[in-house]
Parts: C-alpha cells; sequence; structure tokens
C-alpha cells in the first residue's frame, strides 16, 4: 500500500516527495503567501530588457526572530553532533522568506517598478534573537526601446 504526503494542497507518493525547501516554495506559492512574486528584482544594478527610470531610495524589509526556548534546547542538542541543525536552517530560511515580503511591501507602498541590488544582513541580538535584514534599491522602470 502506497503512502502518500501531502504538502500544501499537492499530494505526493511516499519517495517522491520534493524536498523540504521545493516544498515549501511550492506551498508559498500554492497558499499565495509570498508577495515577493511579481515585482521584478535583482541582486545587481540591472534588469534586463528594461532602463532605469527613476530611483526611489533604499528600501528594507526587517525580521527579529526567536528560537523559544525548547527549539534552542533542542537545536542545542542537535549542534553538538556534525550536521546541519534543521531547526536553526528552517527559522532563518523562514525569516529570510519574511523579510524579502517585507522588502517588496515597502516598495509597493512608494509605487516601486523593481528593486535593484537587493541584499540580505543578519545579525544575532543578545543570545536568542536574530535580527534579518533585506535591503535594496527601489526603481521606477520603462521598457528598453
Amino acid at each position: 500500500m502506497a503512502v502518500w504526503l501531502t504538502i500544501g494542497s499537492t499530494p505526493y507518493p511516499s519517495g517522491a516527495a520534493p524536498t523540504r525547501a521545493v516544498a515549501f516554495r511550492r506551498m508559498a506559492v500554492e497558499e499565495n503567501r509570498s508577495v515577493s512574486t511579481g515585482l521584478p528584482m535583482s541582486t545587481t544594478f540591472e534588469l534586463p530588457g528594461y532602463e532605469i527610470g527613476d530611483n526611489l531610495g533604499v528600501v528594507y524589509g526587517l525580521v527579529v526572530r526567536s528560537m523559544g526556548f525548547v527549539g534552542g534546547v533542542a537545536a542545542g542538542f542537535k549542534s553538538l553532533k556534525r550536521g546541519e541543525v534543521g531547526q536553526y536552517t528552517r527559522l532563518l530560511e523562514d525569516s529570510r522568506r519574511h523579510a524579502l515580503d517585507r522588502l517588496v511591501e515597502n516598495a509597493r507602498l512608494i509605487e516601486a517598478d523593481g528593486l535593484l541590488g537587493v541584499r540580505f544582513d543578519s545579525s544575532e541580538i543578545g543570545n536568542q534573537l536574530t535580527e534579518i535584514l533585506a535591503y535594496g534599491t527601489a526603481v521606477k522602470l520603462r521598457p528598453r526601446a
């Protein structure tokens, strides 16, 4: 008998499910949780096919997260062994996505058509909190002639 795993609204037979990162991305798209879709962005300072009309300035998205006591203890024990600490990986991946979504929301508030020079930065606040910052330059775009 085949065992099925449901991720979001998509069922997968056991052994055929996508990796965790791919599954989370599919869920975000299916549930329309990510607002970062639909706004052109790049880590470079140009977008193919577009010219920069106006530079609207720097925008950012900021998230501060805590693992929580129980998650922190579990991750602490996991870190005693070699290998990936899944609790922290999931926390940071989710935090980066959330910071990117906030970056896009802030760019849309000033009616930006795109984001250039998108970067991430992170730091620790004390022993329990992690700050994730996504930032970039909001611009008005026009199609290249």
